[in-house]
């Protein structure tokens, strides 16, 4: 079979289901986001490594959610890969990778923190963690940078649309370096942050109702990122094999439909980030709510949630 001949393109009903989505999404996430950066930038006092995580993945969301009017304009319109196109796609999939890779870092953080809490102190500084978050900006703009130079885009192609049926290998690197090699690393430390929870509970050194809500959060984080990244991902990895083995079209067609939906899935997470980490993080709780505990009750309480947010 030829499958140089497949028409492949998105239902025509995805871009007014992307709209749809993307109106509350763009709203609620922009909000949430510029509310978060200014509690963090402004209203803080002292620096700490999550305060420098937070505030980077707060702008990675705000950028990637900046780029979803002009990727829905493209998809509406079926405007062609030119100059802007690869602009607006290297931005969009910057932000995304930047977004997994600072989630990567807050659970490495706290995993650090919690498990080995007088080693780390040696690893753990807030300019560090600006260090760090730095060089991933710029590994990821580079890598990005290098993906798109070396990508097949031929002028018939759509924005934000592969028509190739021709595998990519350094697609295929971009999504295990840029995702499965950063959930493995979630993974791990999550539920080593958890383990470590439930055996200061059952030790008795810890109170016990703090301790199972830092499970919760810890749980919650881990599912929020897993289940709004990993059905895109994994569409990724199977749109990558079924070109490498010459599936039929309708069969590569299918999974280009569920890739495009599983990212509208994906792109959700800039709100739920939010919600999974402003909301339940000491500092911003101190900053945004009149309702604090006394200092000692809050220093308690961080301690068991988030020890690496105390020093």
């Amino acid at each position: 079979m030829n499958n140089s001949s497949c028409n492949i393109t998105a239902y025509e009903i995805f871009p007014l289901f992307q709209l749809c989505v993307y109106i509350p999404v763009l709203g609620l996430g922009i909000v949430l986001n510029m509310l978060a950066l200014c509690v963090f930038c402004c209203k803080l006092g002292k620096w700490t490594e999550t305060r420098v995580y937070m505030v980077n993945l707060a702008v990675a969301d705000c950028l990637l959610l900046f780029t979803l009017p002009f990727k829905t304009l493209s998809q509406f319109q079926h405007l062609k890969v030119d100059g802007w196109c690869l602009v607006l796609e290297g931005g969009y999939f910057t932000n995304r990778f930047m977004s997994i890779g600072i989630i990567t870092l807050i659970a490495a953080d706290r995993y650090l923190a919690i498990k080995y809490p007088l080693r780390s102190k040696a690893l753990r500084s807030p300019l560090k963690a600006a260090f760090v978050s730095g060089v991933l900006w710029i590994v990821i703009i580079c890598g990005n940078s290098l993906i798109k130079s070396f990508e097949d885009r031929r002028e018939d192609d759509f924005c934000f649309e592969k028509f190739s049926v021709t595998p990519s290998v350094i697609t295929l690197c971009a999504i295990i370096a840029g995702f499965f090699i950063p959930l493995l690393i979630l993974s791990y430390c999550s539920i080593q942050v958890i383990a470590e929870l439930r055996r200061k509970k059952n030790e008795k050194r810890c109170n016990e109702i703090l301790t199972r809500k830092a499970v919760y959060i810890v749980s919650a984080n881990m599912a929020v990122f897993i289940i709004c990244f990993l059905p895109l991902y994994l569409g990724h990895l199977l749109r990558f094999i079924l070109d490498s083995i010459s599936s039929d079209c309708s069969s590569i067609q299918s999974i280009n439909n569920f890739v495009h939906f599983a990212s509208i899935l994906a792109n959700t997470n800039c709100c739920l980030d939010a919600i999974c980490y402003y909301f339940v993080n000491k500092e911003f709780k101190e900053a945004s709510s009149k309702l604090a505990k006394s200092k000692s009750e809050a220093s308690e309480e961080a301690e068991i949630q988030f020890p690496h947010m105390t020093h």
